[in-house]
């Protein structure tokens, strides 16, 4: 697919397109290519939020809510994890998770619970209705998402999640648990 080339002035140029020419007129001696990779996928990524926080909306939760709620779902029956390791697999601070799992056990979608195996510990675990609400919300996330990414070709998607996945690696620890 042919790209407009913000120095020879194609159509239809994007915004980015249109701060490269800026760029290139000023400073020419530069690369201006990884500003529009990044600059691209920064827009990208938050457009997509937008779309994906609408969807947790529709079902009463925040996107951290969601993610909390998500995390337990996965860890399978008894759908349940210790504050810590939400944190963990959530990449929250102890702080911040706390603050979820309050607002979450209002809203009667998780309990907390002393640990079976260590009365010094806590454990947060789904209760029916956070799983009936997890379990709805989670199907229209991935709706969502699906539409979302059929804007590209198979092959193109394809291609994007190979490279991302080659980029983040580079830039991440190697995950110690799913």
């Amino acid at each position: 697919m042919d790209r407009p080339d913000p120095v020879r002035g194609d159509d239809a140029p994007d915004r980015l397109d249109l701060i490269a020419q800026a760029w290139h007129r000023e400073r020419p001696d530069l690369d201006l290519q990884p500003q529009q990779v990044i600059g691209r996928l920064h827009r990208v990524a938050r457009h997509l939020t937008e779309e994906l926080v609408t969807v947790y909306e529709r079902h009463g939760l925040t996107e951290g809510e969601f993610d909390v709620l998500a995390t337990l779902r996965r860890a399978g029956a008894p759908y349940e994890r210790s504050p810590g390791d939400l944190a963990l697999h959530t990449l929250v601070t102890s702080g911040g998770m706390t603050k979820r799992i309050d607002r979450l056990e209002q809203a009667g979608l998780v309990t907390r619970r002393v640990s079976d195996s260590d009365a010094r510990a806590r454990v947060v675990a789904l209760t029916a209705r956070g799983r009936e609400v997890i379990d709805a919300a989670f199907a229209d996330h991935m709706a969502n998402e699906r539409r979302l990414v059929d804007v590209l070709t198979p092959a193109q998607a394809h291609g994007l999640e190979d490279a991302l996945r080659t980029w983040l690696a580079a830039l991440e620890e190697p995950p110690t648990t799913a």
